[in-house]
């Protein structure tokens, strides 16, 4: 099992296929199986580099809460892709993942050559919307792991309690990864300068408003609904995801020759 050492702690990582790396990071409390056959439909024109973060899945969880944070995850993000000798990749993620990848084409534009933001959010304005967010949703999450241990996570597609080794790292994730701080990713929008697509269930309704107002304030983005589709289009409806995506990289791919 291909593992990165992470000072005291590893981070689990899979590869497949040739060519344009892709670099996928899921959401909170999924793992990167949630992106194994969108992997295998990409393969072998594109490099696909899937990962669980920190305190998911196969990756160790450190006990230390404060090893929990989205700019730690911005490390970790590095060091796989020069851990894989990858200089610029396309960067992909969804609900978290997703912002956790704007938050890295931000802080690392050099390191980006394209944006896939699936069901996710550029995070909140007002100190107000953060405040309701972080209790509603990070520390209720923490909550109800805390109370009912792996029976608490929310439900999902994606999410399955027998991928994770335990709930420490997924309760410190909640409260140090998911909760919103700043408005500096929904600000940073319109410098983003690489091509992006946005793709959101057409169901998902807490996530359609803010994938539209992404794809308006991000030069040249593309905003792909699909019908029917809710939080994981890539699980409910993967023919049509896997199209639209390949669609997208086939065009970056063709740019990178140029």
């Amino acid at each position: 099992m291909p593992t990165l050492q992470r000072d005291d702690f590893g981070l689990h990582f899979e590869v497949s296929g040739e060519g344009l790396p892709v670099l996928l990071t899921h959401g909170f409390s999924a793992t990167s199986a949630m992106f194994a056959g969108t992997a295998r439909a990409l393969v072998p024109d594109y490099r696909v580099v899937t990962w669980d973060l920190r305190g998911h899945g196969a990756s160790d969880s450190p006990d230390d809460p404060s090893l929990y944070s989205p700019e730690l995850v911005m490390s970790d993000m590095v060091a796989l892709l020069d851990h894989l000798d990858i200089g610029r990749a396309v960067v992909g993620g969804h609900s978290i993942g997703g912002f956790l990848t704007l938050l890295f084409v931000i802080t690392h534009p050099e390191r980006v050559c394209a944006l896939v933001l699936e069901d996710t959010g550029p995070g909140y304005r007002s100190e107000k919307a953060r405040e309701r967010w972080n209790t509603s949703v990070a520390e209720a999450y923490a909550t109800a792991l805390s109370e009912r241990g792996l029976a608490g996570l929310p439900a999902g597609a994606e999410l399955h309690g027998e991928a994770h080794r335990g709930t420490t790292g997924l309760i410190h994730a909640a409260r140090g990864i998911l909760v919103q701080r700043d408005a500096r990713v929904l600000d940073a929008l319109p410098s983003i300068a690489v091509p992006t697509l946005v793709i959101v269930g057409g169901k998902d309704v807490d996530f359609v408003p803010g994938s539209k107002y992404m794809a308006e304030k991000i030069p040249g983005a593309r905003l792909v609904e699909i019908p029917g589709a809710e939080h994981a289009p890539n699980l409910s409806h993967p023919d049509l995801f896997d199209e639209c995506l390949r669609t997208f990289l086939d065009d970056v791919a063709a740019r990178q020759r140029q």
